[in-house]
């Protein structure tokens, strides 16, 4: 199984990791401090199993793991906390992690916590295999069980060409993207009231951090434009995520000819990214 950690600890994913690979079928192929580089990394990594810190700056645990479900939903977590508030524990199980490791570690209970991690990931593949067989399903012409992954690897792709990934919004365009592909919707038909559980001001507050993260990729892209008029794909995406003439702006304002730069679109960024993930 491969491990990711997330803990301002230092010294939490360093005794992790020693536990963990004991095991040899087990990998601890990443760590981070804060949940904005975890965000980021885990999307480009192949993690099953990520053991996130309760209480961490700016993002906490139980924000990340929600962030992370939306991202990818088949992965499994596990909270560390030396926090006994019920409620607190409450809304980590709801947010969807597993078990509780308690601080200060325990060798004995790390293993044992996921041990049983693991058994539910075997039990719950097995059951998928089960129900395929049982009903009948047509290999030739049924999706592959990750129907999205393709599509999903595109869209990352686009956002590093872009070089955006480190963004705070990245994360949230590619949540929100996902939702458009598995609902098969546009950015208009979301209900982002009922998909995030949130209310007008903290929509306006996601809006804003996608705003600045695609206006970082206008920016990156005009001067990808600059550089080489004639590239083919700064072309392609200038067309289908900003509309031409908003890079072109932006381009001519990076140069100093213009008092202002492009607009950006939110309907017509993630309609494009969708329709380019899709394209082969």
């Amino acid at each position: 199984m491969n491990f990711y950690i997330v803990d301002d600890d230092p010294s939490i994913p360093m005794i992790l990791t020693q536990i963990l690979e004991q095991n040899a079928d087990n990998t601890v192929v990443g760590t981070a401090p804060n949940a904005k580089q975890a965000l980021s990394e885990i999307m480009m990594l192949n993690v099953d199993i990520v053991l996130v810190d309760l209480l961490m700056p700016e993002i906490s645990g139980i924000d990340l793991i929600k962030r992370l479900k939306q991202l990818k939903s088949q992965l499994r977590f596990v909270m560390i906390s030396q926090v006994r508030d019920s409620q607190l524990r409450a809304q980590a199980y709801e947010a969807g992690i597993e078990f509780f490791i308690d601080k200060p570690i325990n060798v004995i209970e790390v293993k044992t916590v996921i041990e049983k991690v693991i058994q539910n990931i075997q039990i719950t593949s097995k059951l998928n295999d089960i129900q395929s067989l049982v009903g009948g399903v047509n290999i030739a012409t049924t999706p592959p069980i990750n129907q999205y992954e393709t599509e999903k690897e595109k869209m990352l792709s686009i956002l590093r060409f872009f070089g955006i990934t480190s963004e705070a919004g990245s994360s949230d365009i590619l949540a929100i993207s996902q939702i458009m592909l598995e609902q098969n919707i546009a950015f208009r038909d979301i209900d982002f009231n009922s998909q995030y559980h949130i209310d007008e001001h903290e929509k306006k507050i996601l809006f804003q951090r996608i705003r600045r993260a695609i206006k970082t990729g206008l920016s990156n892209l005009a001067n990808l434009m600059l550089d080489d008029m004639g590239d083919e794909l700064v072309v392609e995406y200038a067309n289908a995520l900003f509309d031409y003439k908003n890079v072109r702006t932006e381009a001519q304002f990076l140069q100093g000819d213009r008092a202002s730069g492009g607009k950006t679109s939110l309907k017509h960024f993630f309609d494009g990214l969708v329709q380019e993930s899709q394209s082969h």
